[in-house]
This record gives structure tokens, sequence and C-alpha cells, in this order.
């Protein structure tokens, strides 16, 4: 995540508008609902046209607004996109169907090395993985010519006024504990409180602000030179003939926080069958590969996609060795909004 839709519905509260077109009624319509900046129009026009069908899409920009959008009544989704602990989260809450292991034949390019790190469903009995990623920095090479591949770059007073960090509690103190050596999720205390000392003595005060979406176009103007955040957002608003140029992305290898966001069908889905033809044919190398190469994703997920891409990444995946999932954390979770609210306020 993480993420502006390319295909975008209308997001409407509480219930999806079952409107019909020509070439599907409601009975023969599939309603996702994504991340912003994550569903490729051709994947979609080619799944449509060879099951006949209608996709919809609705998007959410975080975890916590898709969960708290279903908890609170919202339906006619089919499938929707959650990141691991969400994933983890929504098993535990009976919110998901069983996936048809029948019915999803592309299986057998799923990386098990994926299916590893998804401790909370690794034989994939609730959820398909989607992608595997990571946040990282964006720096402006025509504005920042010396700088450490680190997340300490924050730290750097020469920068003030020019460096955003995400609105985001777990990616933000995750930078923070991994590059202090710690798990991105720990419930010490000590090892918290030196992580959140970090961010508001070193860190914070050269940030112009915390900022989860506005930080690629505000790069892509110049106004901001380095940007923790997602790749996929600055390189969205930047035009690809200059993106080699400008932007420099990477990983620090200090680690941090990574995400496996996953398929998965909603418990109450109309349209299960349907459902799971779109995850079987989102996992066909060649369809697999046309989704990486609309995003310049590295390959890691499906093990065969990679022979089909056209594009080099924005990254290599080879960079994320030393991230670690976020995982669900329970209860804990409430200690790190306290930490957060210190950070914030």
């Amino acid at each position: 995540m993480k993420k502006v839709n390319i295909i975008l519905a209308a997001a409407l509260a509480g219930t999806i508008g079952l409107s019909s077109c020509s070439k599907a009624g409601a009975n023969n319509t599939l309603y996702l609902f994504n991340w912003t900046y994550y569903t490729p129009d051709s994947v979609i026009e080619k799944f449509e046209q060879e099951y006949e069908c209608k996709v919809v899409v609705d998007s959410f920009d975080s975890n916590e607004v898709m969960y708290a959008k279903l908890r609170n009544g919202a339906s006619g989704y089919d499938i929707t996109f959650p990141s691991q602990d969400y994933t983890s989260i929504m098993i535990k809450q009976g919110m998901l169907q069983e996936i048809d292991q029948e019915q999803f034949e592309n299986k057998k390019y799923i990386n098990p090395a994926a299916l590893e790190k998804a401790v909370y469903d690794p034989e994939m009995k609730y959820s398909v993985p989607y992608y595997m990623g990571a946040a990282g920095i964006a720096v402006n090479k025509t504005k920042v010519t010396d700088y450490e591949k680190s997340w300490n770059i924050f730290a750097r007073k020469d920068l003030k006024g020019h460096m955003t960090m995400m609105d985001d509690m777990r990616e933000v103190m995750g930078d923070a504990l991994a590059y202090c050596g710690y798990s991105v999720n720990t419930l010490d205390d000590a090892q918290l409180t030196q992580a959140v000392d970090l961010v508001n003595k070193e860190w914070k005060p050269n940030l112009i602000k915390f900022d989860a979406e506005g930080f690629g176009k505000s790069f892509a103007t110049g106004d901001f030179w380095v940007c923790q955040g997602y790749a996929e957002v600055v390189y969205g608003e930047v035009q690809e003939e200059k993106q080699d140029d400008i932007i420099d992305f990477f990983i620090p290898a200090e680690g941090g926080p990574m995400y496996l966001d996953s398929m998965v069908i909603l418990k109450g889905a109309k349209h299960y069958d349907l459902a799971m033809k779109f995850i079987n044919f989102f996992h066909r190398p060649e369809i697999y590969a046309e989704f990486l190469d609309t995003f310049k994703f590295p390959s890691f997920v499906n093990t065969e996609a990679a022979k089909y891409t056209t594009k080099k990444p924005m990254y290599k995946a080879e960079e994320m060795s030393n991230c670690e999932l976020k995982n669900d954390l329970g209860e804990g979770l409430e200690k790190y909004n306290e930490y957060w609210q210190n950070i914030r306020f």
C-alpha cells in the first residue's frame, strides 16, 4: 500500500450501487474494494472481455478505512485486499470465505517464500497473496546529490523543510525501530521509547509534515526533496521520461516494515465463483506480469511472472531482504497508538 486508483468507482456509504450495464447486469458484476494506485485498467478489461462481465472498483487509502467500512455494515463487495495484519484480523473475526482450491489452478505459481511469511494463512485457506512490497525513501537527485541511503537521512538539518514522512504509525515507528536494530513488531517499552525519541528529537524537527498521500505531487513539483513512502506514489506523479533523471528510490539496508497484500473473498459475497475466476486469472504469469509492469513493481509473489515483464522495476525485491512484515499486534496495537500520539501531537 499505499497507493490513486486507475479505475475509480463511486464510493458509497454503507452499500455499493448495483447498477447494470450493457455488457453485464448485477448478477454478473464483480465488486472489488482495493487500494488506490493498485488496479490496472488493462487487467480489468481483459478479465471483463474473457468472462463477459463487468468489474466495479471502489478504493480505500488505508487498512483502517477498509476495515471500518466493512465492520460498519458496508455490503456488496466481493473481493478486498487487506495487508497481512488485517488479513489475520479478518480471518479471526470470521469475515472471510474460504478459497476454493480446485478453482485456483494457478496457485502453483505462488512463491513458497511468500507463503512462509504469511504465517497467519500459509496454506491460502482464506487469502491469496496479491503483492509484497515495502515503503522506502524517494530522493530528488536534482536537489540532493550527497546522501547516505539510510532512514537517518531524516536527521539531516541541511534538508530541513524539504522532507516528509508518512502519516502512518506502523511505518514511521517501524523505520525508527529498524534503524535502532529492533523488530518492527516489538512491544518492549524501552525499545519503543528509544524509537519515539529518535523520531521526535532527530527526524521530526526536519520534516515539513507527516503526509500519507500528497507527497507524490509535491515531490514531482520539486517542493519535497526527500520523502518516505511507497514508490508507486512518487513514480505515478513524475513523467516517465523524467523518472530516471529525478528519482532515486531505495529501501534502506537497515530494513523496516514490509507488507503482503492479499485477495480475500468476503463473507456474504454474492459473486463467489466470479471472484474465484478473478483470483485465478490474476495469477496467470502473463497477467500478473502486466500488473507488475503497470506499476513497475519487482516480481516476488508469482514465480513465473518475471519471464513476461518488460519494464525495469522501481526497486529490487532483494532490497526487502532485511524487511519484516507488520504483524497483527492484537491488544498491543493500543500501545503503538499511545506512542504515536506522542509523535503526532
